[in-house]
């Protein structure tokens, strides 16, 4: 099987499983995935593919489908649950560093299997973490601010697809502009990064195509009512 039809089936699978997130826990539940989600794009973001042509890194689906949280959260419920649930995937992505740059200080013994696996993931995290993090904080606020802003223009429920696309497709550029160059400047080669083929260019266009991808399932969010409907 080819990268571009995984990559379908995986953008399929995420947004199913949020889906079934909320069905399960409710607001809680989306929640807990924006953690979920913001710990593994982050592990993902050190893999690189090649994508429609393109020169790319894994983990923009689950990085988009945090965005589909956030506009969830301030579709349905309100906007201080969408920046509430932002500073806390900010707070995981911290904790996350903190806990595994410690964890890889520790001397491993004879039988160990899982030291040079650890430090190529993670002896790399604490830069993407830093770019991950200027990018998360900024982007996520700037898409809840549009998003409502956005709302408050066009209401109701035709226009949701011109809420989440509007504000994703600003938030992300701005996203993808902060985090490419922080993280992976000096890494790769700058016709990798920026060439009209490279990371840049080919991280954004994905998360385009995410983000198009997400919106029949935020009109399906909406249809869902939680089994746990305590909040």
């Amino acid at each position: 099987m080819n990268n571009e039809l995984i990559w379908i089936f995986f953008a399929i699978i995420n947004f199913t499983l949020f889906l079934g997130m909320y069905k399960l826990f409710g607001k809680t539940g989306i929640f807990v995935w924006i953690g979920i989600a913001t710990l593994l794009a982050n592990i993902q973001v050190t893999k690189s593919v090649t994508l429609f042509g393109f020169e790319a890194t894994l983990g923009n689906i689950m990085y988009g489908t945090i965005f589909l949280a956030t506009d969830a959260l301030n579709e349905v419920f309100h906007k201080k649950d969408a920046k509430q649930a932002v500073w806390m995937g900010f707070f995981i992505l911290i904790s996350s560093t903190i806990i595994m740059q410690i964890a890889l200080l520790f001397t491993p013994n004879q039988y160990d299997v899982a030291q040079n696996a650890l430090e190529t993931i993670f002896g790399f995290f604490p830069r993407i973490v830093v770019a991950s993090l200027l990018a998360f904080i900024v982007s996520q606020l700037v898409d809840v601010a549009i998003f409502q802003k956005i709302k408050s223009f066009l209401p109701g429920n035709k226009w949701l697809w011109v809420r989440n696309n509007g504000s994703t497709i600003l938030s992300q550029l701005l996203d993808t502009a902060i985090f490419v160059p922080i993280a992976f400047y000096g890494v790769y080669p700058n016709e990798v990064l920026f060439g009209i083929t490279g990371i840049f260019f080919s991280t954004y266009i994905i998360k385009l195509l995410v983000a198009f991808l997400d919106t029949p399932f935020l009109y399906l969010f909406k249809r869902i009512t939680p089994l746990n409907k305590v909040e």
